[in-house]
């Protein structure tokens, strides 16, 4: 999923991605970064940054991680969001110390052993029991300066301009336990008072990607994230701020209008597809086949934000009044007055028939590219 190749630098679930068992320099460039601290390490002055207090977080060291097998690539920028995933595990009751740092080492080992990678994906990992600890090499050093990103490999397109924050479970029908929570508040506020990151600018990966991390629980409860982080950081945040625009996750056994209009996008597309409301397997197939014919990075017939923006393409109303695209948009609307849907169906005007509509999301990705 991320980008992971040699660069000049120093250095020292679902059964997928993030499917371990448990048991002189222009923005963008990449750079030496020469002078950074080393990990654990805490610059003259960084202890708090408008008034926020580091919380604790173990560096790779403290729980035992494996040398990185390759240069861990800095940029000499400033990431813009953050992104929350949940790592797809069991919730299980141990929340000591010791099982977050294997919960840390699992990690890398699925990610360096079955994925290839040259570290850790993430840039940190929140265990449940609330322990905070240092995801890939130097992203701790790094944070605690504030001026340059970690590339990681959390979610392609998002690697370089988001920093990853992994919270150990499954969340997709249990809330986290309210240490992992605690936590969670803590470091994001930590991370946007470090970066300048607006606290409204938090998300989760399921914005950008077709899957179903961090969990429809974890993610329902983004808006109040934001808006407890900007009560950290002391900012006043207005309410409809906290809510961003979005796409609904669609997957096998959904059903209803929003399925319908899906399934007509799809025929729209020219993936045959029945067109009932409702995604059985066959549906499955026929968002997979868009996905292959589209460039998913992992065709998985789940559609969520990777794919939802390439389905819904702009509908002029005007002059396509038969086609499938406009049908779906008809689907939507339902009872609504014409006036109240407009001419040119864009990307805000599909958000808001969907009923997901808010505050402008940041689009921004990877100045990098695709992976290599």
């Amino acid at each position: 999923m991320g980008r992971q190749r040699g660069v000049t630098g120093t250095g020292r679930g679902d059964l997928t991605r993030r499917g371990f068992v448990l048991g002189g320099l222009t923005a963008g460039a990449l750079v030496a970064a020469p002078g950074l601290a080393q990990a654990g390490e805490r610059p003259p002055g960084s202890a708090l940054t408008d008034g926020v207090a580091s919380p604790d977080i173990v560096d790779c060291a403290g729980w035992g991680a494996r040398p990185n097998s390759a240069i861990v690539p800095i940029w000499n920028q400033r990431p813009v969001k953050i992104l929350v995933h949940h790592t797809a595990s069991a919730n299980v009751a141990d929340l000591s110390r010791g099982a977050a740092d294997r919960v840390a080492r699992a990690i890398q080992n699925f990610h360096m052993d079955s994925r290839g990678w040259l570290d850790t994906g993430q840039h940190f990992t929140i265990s449940r029991g609330g322990f905070v600890l240092e995801g890939r090499h130097r992203s701790l050093e790094v944070l605690r300066i504030g001026q340059r990103q970690v590339e990681g490999a959390h979610c392609t397109g998002q690697n370089v301009v988001a920093v990853g924050i992994e919270n150990e479970g499954t969340y997709i029908d249990q809330d986290p336990p309210g240490a992992l929570w605690d936590s969670l508040r803590t470091t994001c506020a930590y991370i946007c008072s470090q970066y300048g990151i607006a606290p409204t600018e938090l998300y989760g990966h399921r914005d950008f990607k077709n899957t179903i991390c961090p969990g429809d629980r974890l993610y329902g409860m983004l808006p109040r994230l934001r808006s407890e982080v900007a009560e950290v950081l002391g900012r006043r945040v207005e309410e409809a701020d906290t809510q961003k625009a979005s796409w609904p996750l669609l997957r096998a056994g959904d059903a209803g209008d929003t399925v319908l209009a899906a399934q007509y996008l799809l025929r729209d597309a020219g993936i045959h597809t029945n067109v009932d409301g409702r995604f059985t397997p066959a549906t499955v197939a026929a968002v997979t086949e868009f996905q292959q014919a589209t460039g998913a990075e992992e065709p998985n017939g789940i559609l969520g934000g990777e794919s939802w923006p390439v389905l819904a393409r702009i509908v002029d109303r005007a002059t396509e009044s038969g086609s499938d695209a406009a049908r779906a948009v008809e689907i939507l609307a339902g009872n609504r007055s014409s006036e109240a849907v407009p001419d040119t169906v864009d990307r805000p005007a599909w958000q808001d028939l969907l009923g997901t509509s808010g505050a402008p999301t940041d689009t921004s990705v990877d100045p990098a590219g695709p992976p290599q």
